[in-house]
Parts: C-alpha cells; sequence; structure tokens
C-alpha cells in the first residue's frame, strides 16, 4: 500500500511541478515580452488583470501543492531501499522551493504594490508607477523561477525512473 501511495505521490508532484514551470516560461517566454511593448497604462492594467486572475484557488493549490507534494516525495521514501529516488526528489524540493520563496520575497511585493497603485486611468503618472514597478527585476527572478522548476520537474521526473528501477528489482 505504501508503494502505490509513494508512486501516486511522486507523480503528483511531477505534475504540479511541471505544470508551475509551464507558468513560469509562459510569463517569460510570451506574458512579459508581449507586455514590454505596451504603453504605460495598458501595461499596468493588464498586468493588474493578470495577477487578480492567477490568484485562484486552482493556481494556489497548484504552486502551494508542487511543494507539498515534492517534499512530501522524499519523505516517502525514507527507509526503503530508494535511495537514489530520495535523493532526486529531496533535490527537486530544494530547487522549487527556491521558486517560492522568490516569488515570494520578490513578485508578491512587486504586484502587491502595482496593484496598491490603483486603476491606471486614474493615475496622474503612469511612467513613474511603471518604472517603480521595476519590470527588469521582475522579470530577472522570474526566469530564476523558470530554471529552477524546470530543474526541479526534470529532477522528479528522473525520480519516477529511479523508482520504477527500484520495483523491477524488487
Amino acid at each position: 500500500m505504501l508503494d502505490k501511495i509513494s508512486a501516486t505521490v511522486l507523480v503528483a508532484a511531477t505534475v504540479a511541478t511541471g505544470l508551475m514551470a509551464g507558468v513560469f516560461w509562459i510569463y517569460s517566454l510570451a506574458i512579459m515580452p508581449g507586455l514590454r511593448s505596451t504603453d504605460d497604462r495598458t501595461f499596468i492594467g493588464s498586468f493588474q488583470a493578470i495577477d487578480r486572475a492567477i490568484v485562484n484557488p486552482l493556481f494556489l493549490a497548484t504552486f502551494m501543492g508542487a511543494l507539498v507534494l515534492a517534499v512530501a516525495a522524499a519523505l516517502l521514501q525514507l527507509g526503503q531501499e530508494r535511495r537514489a529516488v530520495l535523493l532526486w526528489a529531496a533535490a527537486a524540493a530544494v530547487l522549487y522551493l527556491v521558486a517560492v520563496v522568490v516569488t515570494v520575497a520578490v513578485h508578491l511585493p512587486l504586484n502587491d504594490a502595482l496593484k496598491a497603485a490603483g486603476s491606471p486611468a486614474d493615475m496622474a503618472d503612469p511612467a513613474a508607477v511603471r518604472a517603480a514597478f521595476d519590470e527588469a527585476r521582475w522579470v530577472a527572478w522570474n526566469i530564476v523561477r523558470a530554471v529552477t522548476s524546470t530543474v526541479a520537474f526534470a529532477f522528479l521526473s528522473w525520480a519516477l525512473v529511479e523508482w520504477g528501477r527500484a520495483q523491477a528489482a524488487g
């Protein structure tokens, strides 16, 4: 029974982490480059709308679930004869934790400050609001999230391979 739970948690951690890597990459590859070319009011209004939309139960469950599941996937290997699975899953959990910490330390404060600036239509100086947002900082740290979560996804994928090998060796 523990093997089925272990496998299920490992698969769920892999899927959730892969989904989050995709979210971070879509910001890097499409959303932020698309917004970069817009005028200040459009940038602020669009970013505010995206930020409001992404804060929803499914996103939050996936964002935090990836971390909880990766940690659980590693912990479920303790006492088993699957040291390689434990190491790969633990490394993935640490890497994904970096993405969470970056989100909390960098992205949330920037996003919240932009939301607190109010409606772009009512701003006297939207260029100053956009400059205060520090788009370059947001983008640079998002690349860190994209890379760490992608490597975490790869590590969890390899942990699944190692889990299968351990099962086959029996």
